[in-house]
């Protein structure tokens, strides 16, 4: 997989994104594997990279060390997120415990950046609404306290209806947020794999979506033009409506979203850009 995932970086490289985000696993399990991954990426590429940060089930010292030791190795932008809570975080009936002397929520986990160096902070955003949240009302109260916080961006849950990202966006400009609101993307690599997804954020998965990749779990040469058509069309759609950023969720895949990259008419500058 760590190849997988480096094979990746250097096939997308040549693209120039804005950013690549690392992400780990659930209350940070692979923390140390990603903080190595992240050495690697800034000393061998020319990539801006912004790792996730969470504070599920961690003091406040320890994370904000993790942020000093990335700022040390020259990382100025960062994702921060609660991040999945585990049962040692989860009370008898379900309900998530903040660490007692952690950073309770991932607001209060942006305030503390802030304060901890310049960094640019990118946070999560739910158009349907985070499953813990109560409701997309209570989202947009959320997000609107991590940007007061000094979030500058708020990367979106993927969603494959373009109706509800507009009027998501639509809603935190009605409420006074301000940061960017970048749709995320994602390319179905695997469609039991985006139903598993899709059932533990909230994410709505349309019929017209499954009648797609219905019958080809034995065809993934078939699935993989199909996975591609969906992103570039959804992609063409957020477009037509002014919309020019996009977060791509690659799952440690490069295929995908370099030819959806490339139908879109972004293409390599290799004299720009290039891996050691």
């Amino acid at each position: 997989m760590a190849q997988q995932l480096w094979q990746s970086v250097q096939r997308l490289a040549p693209l120039r994104p804005s950013f690549v985000s690392v992400t780990y696993g659930a209350d940070g399990s692979t923390r140390t594997r990603t903080h190595e991954f992240v050495q690697r990426v800034l000393k061998e590429t020319e990539l801006r990279v912004a790792p996730h940060l969470t504070c599920v089930g961690a003091a406040r010292e320890e994370v904000l060390q993790i942020a000093n030791a990335y700022w040390q190795l020259g990382v100025r932008h960062l994702v921060a997120l609660r991040g999945d809570a585990p049962a040692a975080n989860l009370s008898a009936d379900g309900r998530y415990l903040p660490h007692p002397g952690g950073f309770a929520y991932a607001s209060d986990l942006v305030r503390g950046l802030r304060q901890a160096g310049d960094f640019e902070v990118s946070v999560a955003a739910y158009p349907e609404g985070h499953p813990e949240s109560g409701g997309v009302d209570a989202d947009l109260e959320n997000l609107r306290r991590k940007v007061d916080a000094g979030a500058r961006r708020a990367i979106t849950q993927f969603f494959f209806e373009t109706d509800l990202f507009l009027r998501y966006r639509d809603r935190c400009a009605a409420a006074g947020i301000k940061a960017s609101i970048v749709p995320g993307i994602l390319p179905i690599t695997r469609f039991p794999q985006l139903l598993r997804f899709a059932a533990r954020c909230g994410a709505t998965v349309p019929d017209w979506l499954r009648s797609r990749f219905d019958g080809l779990d034995d065809d993934p040469e078939t699935r993989r033009m199909i996975a591609a058509n969906v992103a570039i069309e959804q992609v063409q759609r957020l477009r037509q409506h002014g919309i020019d950023e996009f977060h791509f969720y690659t799952l440690n895949r490069a295929e995908l979203a370099y030819a959806i990259c490339h139908a879109l008419g972004i293409r390599p500058r290799s004299n720009e850009a290039r891996v050691a």
